[in-house]
């Protein structure tokens, strides 16, 4: 019977590796890093930055809601955020204390600011969008006067 090699899953991955999985300097990494509570790198003897898939889905995220999406850091915080609450209540989905049959307890008061957060991640996205629009009709009214002269 043939030797079966196993194919190797890597636990950790180097600032470098993760630069290049998305296109971006080590720069962009380490600020994220620094940025965005959810990532927190380990660190060899050297002190070298080590990151785990877990990671990389974050970072994942916030490269769509930065780089794709257009959010700003602020933004992407605030929708992270949001994500973040919105998984927690899905994880533990509320259940009606009158349907139950064992003795009720008083359900603790839910304060829903997730419209709130929405609203201000909508406004973000909306000045960011423009902000681009504004910068493409500056190009393409340049573009027209270099046509016209």
């Amino acid at each position: 019977m043939p030797y079966k090699e196993r194919e190797i899953e890597k636990i950790f991955y180097s600032i470098g590796e993760v630069a290049k999985m998305f296109d971006v300097n080590t720069s962009h990494i380490r600020f994220w890093s620094k940025q965005f509570d959810v990532i927190k790198p380990a660190t060899n003897k050297k002190g070298n930055r080590m990151y785990t898939m877990g990671d990389i889905e974050n970072f994942r995220v916030i490269y769509h809601l930065v780089k794709e999406k257009g959010f700003t850091l602020k933004g992407a915080k605030v929708e992270m955020h949001s994500m973040k609450k919105k998984m927690k209540l899905a994880a533990h989905p509320r259940v009606d204390f009158m349907e139950s049959a064992e003795p009720a307890v008083a359900p603790e008061p839910e304060v829903d600011i997730a419209p709130v957060q929405s609203d201000l991640v909508d406004k973000i996205a909306l000045k960011n969008s423009l902000g681009k629009l504004r910068a493409s009709l500056l190009q393409l009214n340049n573009e027209i006067e270099k046509i016209d002269v």
